[in-house]
């Protein structure tokens, strides 16, 4: 079978030809994979992961597929499933924060990037059968994000006000179509003035260029202030979202685009009485609920653009040009 693996930083990712496992570990299943998609959790390891890796590893956190084998006897009645992978693995036993073993699918363990994967049979969860399989894999990591960062953290209410920041991302997409389909109201920000006509066209309530020296000025006027409020980016600009926000809102950062957060004012924080709050990934109980949201409301992501298997590289490169307005998936079998 192919698989794309990684061997260190700055180094592109290398196709190779291995065998197939036919031993499947305990209570583990063996999945065809159709579809994988790529995020920004492994750019930045490609460019910043510094341990060696002789053997390398499959990278990959998003898939969806078959299952063509189980180990169990028990587990037999699964061969044929369609399928979709939760990358969060090893949670632990507290909702509130992940455990000292947590990791996401693709490190230390082989990920979806390959034609095949065993994997538990705990992470593997029926394909919701509105969504084919490229749609499908776009969406495990970014909308499990997406999900804790706007129902657990922010405990969205219908018909608050949302700021998304840096729309376009796979996180920001499912973040925005969640809270639509809510009954919020969804305004938005990006450097990029077409990903910002596509937001609008999609039902945003407003759009904001963060290049525009004056966009603070415009969100006050126009939009006033929200409720809730889910940033991507941190750096500089962040102390900006706290002075949006309404007294006692909840701001809840998932990533670090635009680096260190100077200054916060604990002025703004305390007399404004906000809410902050840092998430990453989240728990099996989640997964589940997202899942149940996006069957319910008959979601399905934005996707940006396909590529297949033997060009991930080139996917890659179109990821870290930051043009893409959407998941970039890619095509295995």
């Amino acid at each position: 079978m192919r698989a794309a693996f990684f061997h260190g930083k700055d180094t592109p990712l290398t196709l190779k030809e291995i065998e197939n496992s036919s031993n499947l570990a305990k209570d583990h299943v063996y999945i065809r994979l159709k579809n994988a998609a790529i995020n920004h959790h492994e750019l930045w390891m490609m460019k910043e992961q510094s341990e060696s890796m002789p053997g390398g590893v499959i990278l990959g956190s998003d898939g969806s597929g078959i299952i063509e084998a189980a180990q169990a006897e028990d587990d037999q009645y699964l061969i044929g499933k369609e399928v979709v992978i939760n990358p969060s693995v090893g949670w632990g036993n507290n909702p509130a924060v992940q455990a000292h073993s947590f990791s996401i699918l693709g490190y230390p363990a082989h990920g979806t990037f390959s034609d095949y994967i065993s994997i538990s049979k705990k992470q593997v969860f029926e394909k919701p059968e509105h969504l084919s399989f490229e749609e499908a894999a776009a969406v495990p990591l970014a909308g499990l994000t997406a999900y804790r960062a706007l129902f657990t953290k922010a405990r969205l209410r219908k018909g608050e006000k949302v700021l998304i920041t840096g729309i376009g991302g796979g996180v920001a997409l499912w973040a925005m179509q969640f809270a639509l389909a809510f009954e919020a109201r969804v305004f938005v920000t990006s450097g990029s003035q077409e990903k910002l006509e596509k937001a609008l066209a999609m039902g945003a309530s407003g759009t904001f260029n963060y290049k525009d020296e004056n966009w603070v000025d415009k969100i006050t006027k126009e939009a006033g202030g929200f409720d809730v409020i889910i940033d991507s980016a941190g750096g500089p600009q962040f102390n900006a979202l706290l002075e949006m926000a309404y007294p006692g809102a909840r701001v809840v950062i998932y990533g670090r685009t635009a680096g260190m957060i100077p200054d916060i004012s604990p002025k703004t924080l305390f007399w404004k009485q906000l809410s902050l709050f840092g998430t990453t990934m989240g728990t099996t109980d989640e997964f589940l609920s997202m899942l149940d949201f996006v069957h319910k409301h008959q979601l399905k992501p934005i996707i940006d653009s396909t590529f297949p298997l033997d060009n991930i590289n080139d996917a890659f490169n179109k990821m870290d040009e930051g043009k893409q307005f959407g998941k970039i998936v890619l095509s295995i079998s």
